[in-house]
This record gives C-alpha cells, structure tokens and sequence, in this order.
C-alpha cells in the first residue's frame, strides 16, 4: 500500500520527520510531495524545492530513503483540481496524510482515506516559528534534523530569512 504526504517543508523540521515515521507505520512506501515547489525566495516559501528535497532527504536513514519518492507539487490557485493535479504527478496512492482540514475535505469528497498525522510539539515545531528564529539569530537548531541544519548553513539560511521576513 503507498500513502501520500504534502507539505511545505519551510523548513523541514522534526515534526515533518516524526510524521514521515508514522506514515511509514502505516504503508509500505510513502510518496512526499513538496508542496508549493513553484515558489520560493518569499516570506511563506524562502527555500526552493531542490534546497527542501535536499533536507528532507539528508535527514532520513537509508531505509527509509528506500521507501520514499519525492515529487514536486507546484500550486495551480485551483482548489478543485488541485487533488486531480496531484495525481498527474504522482503515482497511485491509497491513503493521503494529513492535518489540513482543506486537504482532508478535498480528499474526502473523493472518498480518497485520510489519516491525521500525531502533532509533536506544534508549539515549536512549526516552519513560521522555526523560519522566525532563524531570521532573529535566535536558537532554532534543537528543532530541526541533523541534515536540514547542514543545508540551512550551507545556504546561509539566517541572511536569507533576515532579509525576507
């Protein structure tokens, strides 16, 4: 059975690797897509798709690389099609992953099963708050995977944010 995980990764956080764990649980390959892939360099989207593909990816265990696709899945501003759009892009999956309640309608009315992802520490572990500290020099380094604190240095991520935000 494959299941279907969106989100943004802005950046990608320990929340995002605890829900890629529980999805796993749940199905034997897991594709993720990065949602909002098209844009990047703005307050809500600072990171392009390949920097978000590139932390997701350094932060995993080789099994779990095994069990996982990465596609990129770029906003259309159509929200009936968009589920439809998803499926042009990638393959069959039987279960979506999910906390929006837009998503979760979305899917639903297709009869298409959606399962809740546990929420760790929503507090902390939101890209807005994490994105934040990063831009005030603050510490946000105890919220993130080892792999997407590389990348977020390689590419100066506190320049970056502090700019933008």
């Amino acid at each position: 059975m494959n299941g279907l995980y969106i989100g943004r990764f802005q950046p990608f956080h320990l929340g995002h690797l605890d829900a890629i764990k529980f999805a796993l649980s749940q199905v034997e390959n897991l594709w993720i897509g990065i949602g909002s892939s098209n844009k990047s360099n703005e307050k809500r989207n600072p990171f392009t798709a390949d920097e978000r593909k590139e932390m997701i990816i350094s932060s995993l265990d080789d099994a779990t690389k095994k069990r996982i696709q990465i596609y990129y899945i770029p906003d259309i501003d159509d929200h009936e099609k968009w589920t439809y759009h998803i499926d042009s892009i990638v393959p069959k999956y039987d279960i979506v992953f999910s906390n929006d309640d837009f998503t979760q309608t979305l899917y639903q009315k297709r009869r298409i099963k959606v399962i809740p992802v546990p929420l760790k520490e929503r507090e902390n572990l939101s890209g807005t708050s994490i994105r934040e500290k990063i831009a005030m020099g603050q510490s946000w380094e105890e919220f993130l995977p080892e792999g997407t604190k590389k990348i977020l240095l390689k590419i100066d991520a506190e320049r970056r944010l502090s700019k933008i935000l």
